[in-house]
């Protein structure tokens, strides 16, 4: 990790992303807060995060673009239109301009699945497949660093001057990333040739996925464990409030656990890696996520916030096998299409647990939901953990 923080093209993307990811962790919560303080509806704060992951659903329109144009100056133009999406946030006064909040976030989405895809295939590009744990390692790890702070932040500015202000300062810091990528020295890689069907092309990646026997296991173990997994996001304030007879304030504390958990597993990825393979990785991190749900049943603090911290070392791990696996096992050329392809591959599965979830606990004890979720994470990596990975890492361009 030391060798490739002395390289200065990963330096600089490190310092945009890192800018770029405070800024979104900050507008993200300030969006919510915003449509709530507008409307007086949890309902229609609620539609701002429906609005940020519907846009993977077309995710691989995405991707194609970004196969097709040179990945610098499509992120760059892609940054700098966000800080222009962010400044019409200006406008919004009153309930009758909540129009154009959802319509930003709407537009937030899309441009940070283009923005995501395009930065995984560049680094595909820029750094040796040996390296690549390492570097998705240090970009987990600093987000999860942020996600601790940048809200709070957010919150705060939002509190002390208001939303236009988080808006500026969210544009400011994609302003900054634009930046650091004009400095930043890069290698463009061959762009994908154009062909006459465009549905064939902007479904190359997931073409691809199903193909390739270990990327199509691995994506059927991760969409099981996401069946279930978006129950978190509604059991957090039963385990607070239920389960440790704590205000829902106290969740921003248990988050915090959760995501020094989260730079740990970050942190230690590349090494797991080296040892095990991405899949086993992969399987070793559900399995990981799955065992700390059962701490989370104990009403006691001694108990639910050191699962926090394995819980987010389980995610961290999870998280980095994946970026990784789909990078080193997908041709250049087709990069983009497939981080966008997994990217609507997890979304949809993610958000319908999220939506069940919200459903179950209203029917059933919270305990038998965190026992549900445990259970079936806890399934797939039992598969994860069966797989073989002897299938080249390095696939044929050809079948792109």
């Amino acid at each position: 990790m030391r060798q490739l923080l002395r390289r200065r093209d990963v330096r600089l993307l490190l310092a945009g992303q890192s800018l770029s990811m405070f800024g979104d962790w900050a507008m993200i919560i300030a969006l919510g807060i915003w449509a709530r303080v507008l409307t007086g509806s949890n309902a229609e704060a609620g539609l701002v995060f429906l609005c940020l992951g519907v846009t993977g659903l077309i995710a691989p329109l995405g991707g194609l673009l970004v196969d097709r144009m040179a990945k610098r100056p499509l992120m760059i133009a892609t940054h700098l239109a966000l800080a222009a999406a962010m400044c019409l946030l200006l406008l919004v006064h009153t309930r009758a301009e909540l129009w154009l909040l959802y319509l930003v976030t709407v537009l937030y989405g899309l441009g940070g699945d283009v923005f995501g895809a395009a930065r995984s295939s560049m680094l595909k590009a820029m750094v040796p497949d040996a390296q690549l744990a390492e570097a998705n390692g240090i970009l987990q790890s600093v987000r999860e660093g942020l996600r601790i702070i940048a809200p709070v932040t957010g919150a705060g500015i939002f509190a002390a001057f208001g939303g236009h202000v988080v808006a500026l300062v969210d544009a400011a810091t994609f302003v900054c990333s634009a930046a650091t990528l004009v400095a930043l020295p890069f290698a463009e890689p061959a762009l994908a040739r154009r062909e006459q069907h465009v549905v064939r092309e902007a479904s190359a990646g997931l073409a691809f996925i199903a193909r390739n026997r270990v990327l199509r296991e691995l994506s059927i173990g991760v969409c099981l464990a996401l069946l279930v997994v978006g129950f978190s996001e509604t059991l957090v304030f039963a385990i607070v409030t239920k389960g440790v007879h704590r205000s829902p304030a106290f969740i921003g504390v248990l988050e915090t656990f959760q995501g020094v958990g989260a730079i740990a597993g970050g942190l230690t990825a590349a090494a797991l890696m080296r040892r095990l393979g991405d899949v086993r990785l992969a399987g070793l991190g559900l399995a990981t996520f799955g065992i700390a749900c059962f701490g989370l049943l104990v009403p006691r603090l001694a108990a639910v916030l050191p699962s926090g911290v394995v819980v987010g070392v389980g995610i961290a791990w999870a998280i980095v096998a994946l970026a990784t696996a789909y990078q080193r096992r997908s041709p250049q050329v087709i990069q983009g299409r497939v981080a966008a392809a997994s990217n609507m591959l997890f979304s949809v599965p993610q958000t319908a647990s999220i939506a069940l979830g919200a459903l179950l606990i209203t029917v059933i004890d919270y305990r038998l939901e965190i026992v549900i979720m445990a259970l079936v994470t806890l399934a797939a990596a039992v598969y994860l953990s069966t797989r073989t990975e002897n299938e080249s890492l390095v696939a044929d361009p050809a079948q792109a």
